[in-house]
């Protein structure tokens, strides 16, 4: 049996972290860590506890959640995939949480099953990408001519991967059969079991070539492998 998914829980009001430990407690294969009520805590937390997957608010004092954020994948020690969580559904704060590199925004009125729904989903290499981020990301690119997104995620992988409107069309064309079919599917905003089920192949062979698509195409992350999709035709 694998070891449980770590968690970081980071908000600002105690009742609303006792309420988020005992959802993610109630799952067999999720433990809480530890606990934060500002970002800066936040920071020391994740160096201390080494969580999988920090739950992360956006409005704290000291320092907020996007900040954090940005300083936690900033740092190579921290290898914790984030997840926002915040009762306010606004374009600004998802944008620059997924720039900022976390991997997943949820909003506090979701229910208990999408809460660890989206932990898992983080902790297993996803991002967490419902058909409207996804379409409000899309749109958001193609109001704006494909402005560059802030770079803040960079730190971590080291490659000087791009913002989508960097990445040449032309790379389509070194992908293969196969790996345009998860391309497509990521687009479409399937998750990789999803994609598994879909193509009949195992999920670690889907994360393979989830990693080579990100890879030939120069992409930061899922996001930008998205993007590029539904501008080049393939979505």
């Amino acid at each position: 049996m694998s070891a449980p998914v770590r968690v970081l829980l980071v908000d600002d009001h105690a009742v609303m972290r006792a309420g988020f430990r005992m959802i993610l407690e109630s799952a067999p294969d999720l433990v809480v860590v530890g606990e934060a009520a500002t970002g800066t805590q936040a920071l020391s937390a994740a160096s201390e506890l080494r969580p999988d997957v920090i739950c992360m608010d956006v409005q704290m004092p000291d320092m907020d959640g996007l900040e954090a954020t940005r300083r936690l994948i900033a740092d190579p020690a921290v290898r914790a995939a984030i997840v926002i969580v915040t009762t306010f559904d606004r374009d600004d704060y998802l944008f620059q949480s997924l720039e900022a590199g976390a991997s997943g925004f949820l909003l506090k009125n979701a229910g208990p099953e999408q809460l660890v729904e989206a932990v898992r989903v983080a902790a297993a290499g996803d991002a967490l990408l419902s058909p409207t981020v996804t379409r409000r990301v899309i749109e958001r690119f193609a109001a704006s001519g494909g402005a560059d997104a802030a770079p803040a995620d960079a730190p971590r992988t080291g490659t000087g991967t791009s913002t989508p409107a960097r990445l040449d069309p032309a790379l389509l064309t070194t992908l293969t059969e196969r790996e345009r079919d998860v391309l497509r599917l990521l687009a479409d905003a399937r998750s990789n079991a999803e994609i598994a089920a879909e193509l009949y192949i195992g999920e670690a062979t889907v994360k393979t070539h989830v990693s080579n698509v990100l890879q030939k195409l120069g992409a930061r992350d899922r996001v930008a492998a998205v993007v590029y999709a539904h501008r080049h035709g393939l979505a």
